[in-house]
């Protein structure tokens, strides 16, 4: 079943769903990388400079939310980096750090399943869909 809106014409509910899947997962990735380094367990007391991290995350938000297919690519690609901090520190640190740092693997987990079914409903609508014949110019 398609739904019609004016922001998202002829968009199936499952990439819809993948959509704010993303969405959601990223803003949540923002959120946690904030709080985790300026308030609930920072590296120097008071908050560090690591909160910094948090920065490159917003910058594909607009792109997700305007569902550009080649955000969707690389975010699926940039999570991993944040993944392999999650499971450095959730080796390394002691508690609360290795519990954020779970809750921020689980998070990329999402967010790259987010963006990696995003990707391959949108390519299997797009090949669906019936292509307009080309007029014959003669």
């Amino acid at each position: 079943m398609q739904t019609e809106s004016p922001l998202l014409p002829n968009v199936s509910p499952d990439v819809a769903a993948t959509r704010w899947l993303a969405v959601g997962s990223l803003l949540g990735l923002i959120a946690l990388s904030l709080a985790w380094e300026l308030w609930l367990a920072p590296l120097r007391p008071g908050g560090s400079w690591l909160a910094l991290k948090a920065l490159p995350l917003a910058l594909p938000l607009a792109g997700l939310l305007k569902r550009r297919m080649y955000t969707y690519r690389w975010v699926s690609l940039l999570v991993w980096l944040y993944f392999t901090e999650g499971v450095v520190r959730a080796w390394s640190d002691p508690a609360p750090g290795n519990w954020l740092a779970g809750a921020e693997i689980a998070l990329c987990l999402l967010l790259f399943t987010a963006c990696a079914l995003h990707v391959r409903l949108r390519q299997r609508a797009a090949k669906a869909r019936p292509s307009t014949p080309v007029a014959d110019p003669t």
